[in-house]
């Protein structure tokens, strides 16, 4: 009787709201074909694989093996995690502080024109950003340098010298990310209660002091879920970001895992070595989100897992 019941009132459900169940069926079917069935082709990263017969011999671990011996793995993953590391301790902190700062604004159109224009570049493609970049900070015609040679200084290699390419990336990559990360930030600053803000400035707090005691603790747990995510990008990287900057002059810290997977995969048609790498990849990030959650459970936040 009583699994009849739950039959009719999911039956009757799906009568009435069948027009949600259309809207999400292909996503899900995107998700199960290219997430979870791709899940099959794991299996090239342990056989021998050519395009012409598909997959080979078993060979074990004999592919990673050969990947760690690779004389361009070790800097792949040193640039993977400079790159990323650095993206970290800039990129993390800027939405959040822009979140705060924004929340200070009283006039309101003027904070919704201001986020509106820190969001925009969260929509613009890298190939897009990366030709805007070469505008602005080439050598020769870049308007940047067009700025610092007017005021009698010589130019600044912005993308041409490694050093300064690397300052550039972080950079512009601080630039494009930030207004995804504000509006985040922005959401939980508006679940913190008013009467909190109000005790506060009874006892004499200012806004600085009411940011650092009373915002800062309540969005503690959205801080950790977004720093739990970015570290499991930690081995990943953005791969259009560094197609799109790099040049034939920088390529110290070019080199990285999804690029170096690029290049055996697609390039050199190296289909095992490229699986292997990509698995090998994924692992560490994956170890890297759940002893971060485990972390934050003993600090006494409600971790992902």
């Amino acid at each position: 009787m009583e699994k009849k019941m739950k039959k009719s009132g999911f039956a009757r459900y799906m009568k009435q709201e069948w027009q949600l169940y259309i809207l999400v069926f292909l996503p899900l079917v995107h998700l199960l074909l290219f997430k979870y069935g791709a899940y099959t082709g794991l299996a090239t990263a342990f056989c021998k694989y050519k395009v012409a017969t598909g997959l080979g011999d078993f060979v074990g671990f004999d592919n990673f093996i050969k990947i760690f011996k690779h004389r361009d793995f070790t800097k792949a993953v040193r640039n993977t995690l400079l790159l990323n590391v650095l993206d970290l301790v800039f990129s993390f902190p800027m939405p959040i502080i822009l979140a705060l700062l924004l929340n200070e604004i009283r006039v309101k159109w003027f904070k919704r024109t201001t986020q509106t224009l820190l969001y925009l570049p969260h929509f613009l493609s890298w190939v897009v950003i990366g030709s805007v970049a070469y505008q602005m900070f080439g050598v020769t015609n870049g308007v940047v340098n067009a700025l610092i040679t007017s005021g009698g200084h010589s130019p600044i290699p912005f993308l041409q010298d490694d050093a300064w390419w690397l300052v550039t990336y972080v950079l512009i990559g601080v630039w494009q990310t930030m207004g995804w990360g504000t509006i985040i930030y922005l959401s939980a600053i508006t679940n913190v209660s008013p009467d909190l803000y109000e005790a506060a400035r009874v006892d004499g707090a200012n806004r600085l002091q009411q940011c650092i005691h009373i915002t800062l603790p309540c969005i503690r747990s959205t801080i950790v879920i977004m720093l739990i995510l970015q570290l499991g990008k930690i081995m990943g990287g953005s791969f259009e970001r560094i197609m799109a900057l790099s040049n034939a002059k920088t390529t110290e810290f070019t080199t990285t895992i999804p690029v170096l997977m690029y290049r055996w995969g697609i390039e050199a048609s190296k289909f095992s070595e490229a699986t292997a790498l990509g698995l090998f990849q994924s692992v560490i990030g994956v170890t890297l989100v759940i002893l971060s959650d485990r972390v934050a459970k003993k600090l006494g936040e409600d971790g992902l897992l």
